[in-house]
């Protein structure tokens, strides 16, 4: 039976590279996102992937909006919880609202997500949960107070629940992605590019089939003794 993997911020990026790499494996896949729906229906028209719109900021939209995926498409499988967003700011100008947004998609997400996925796959005895962290959560990074806190937290939150899903068949794992040539990444000056790279000893960016990649091995059945892991992908910039 075709497995079902729902990818949250899954029609652009890296999210879009992981739902199309995906579904080449054989999954049937969902893709969720949350505002932009000229960016989603093109990636429905080019992909035949279906997409759902929801925050992941929501509960309950994220328990109304699984339980449509799952009416449609199966029980989810594999999750990948991959929003996320940014509000950049030095932390003596960061407002709370700044702070809350981040925490709410970035983090929050992960519990808003997974949670009610989660006694389906202790009663199937079988899941897979890959949260997207990013190097700056295991580094940090100025500007980031926020982005870098939830992502850290996304790493601790992957192996807690590593522990509690093994012996209910369910793996949980994390992906730090260095700088990723996105097409909001490729948006910066070149000069500020020119600088990321030059911090990059492989000397590029990745690409976002590199990543989508990752998640296609962890959501395998070949990667079933691996949980708890953290998987960094950042052409050596962070070596951990």
């Amino acid at each position: 039976m075709t497995k079902t993997a729902l990818v949250t911020g899954g029609t652009r990026g890296i999210g879009a590279a992981i739902s199309i790499a995906l579904k080449a494996a054989g999954y049937s896949v969902a893709a969720n996102y949350a505002g932009n729906d000229d960016a989603a229906q093109k990636f429905k028209d080019e992909t035949g992937i279906p997409v759902y719109k929801w925050s992941v900021a929501d509960y309950d939209a994220c328990a109304a909006g699984i339980a449509k995926v799952e009416a449609d498409l199966g029980p989810v499988a594999v999750l990948v919880n991959n929003a996320g967003i940014t509000r950049d700011a030095m932390f003596h100008r960061m407002t709370r609202e700044q702070w809350s947004e981040v925490m709410g998609t970035n983090l929050n997400g992960l519990f808003n997500m997974t949670h009610p996925l989660w006694p389906g796959m202790r009663d199937r005895k079988f899941g897979r949960v890959i949260n997207i962290s990013s190097i700056n959560g295991q580094k940090g990074q100025m500007g980031q107070a926020n982005y870098a806190a939830a992502k850290a937290g996304d790493i601790g939150f992957t192996k807690t629940l590593a522990q509690e899903g093994a012996r209910a068949g369910i793996t949980v794992n994390a992906i730090c992605p260095g700088y990723i040539g996105t097409e909001m990444v490729r948006a910066v000056p070149e000069k500020v590019l020119d600088s990321i790279v030059g911090q990059i000893p492989v000397g590029r960016l990745g690409e976002p089939d590199e990543i989508a990649r990752c998640v296609v091995f962890l959501a395998s059945d070949d990667s079933g003794f691996i949980t708890g892991s953290t998987l960094t992908a950042n052409g050596g910039q962070y070596c951990v």
